[in-house]
């Protein structure tokens, strides 16, 4: 029996080590966007609280959440 006739005992992964980088960047960054994203309630229901409606909720948070996902789909794409 040869060498090339004995089957490799080498594991083989799906994804490499820069691709698990770039799913923890990936998450690291959908974390960051839904903490951004989250707060400006109000204890009081019968007080309306204007925060709720500002730039960093409305705008800057939906915006780095995709930017994760993107990440995380660049992640997945990506040959090691």
């Amino acid at each position: 029996m040869n060498a090339s006739d004995t089957p490799n005992n080498a594991s083989h992964f799906a994804f490499g080590r820069s691709n698990f980088v770039w799913l923890g960047i990936g998450i690291a960054v959908l974390i960051l966007g839904y903490v951004l994203m989250s707060g400006g309630g109000s204890d009081d229901p019968n007080v309306f609280d204007e925060s709720i409606f500002s730039f960093r909720r409305i705008t800057l948070a939906p915006a780095v959440v995709l930017a994760g996902y993107g990440v995380i789909f660049y992640a997945i794409l990506k040959k090691h």
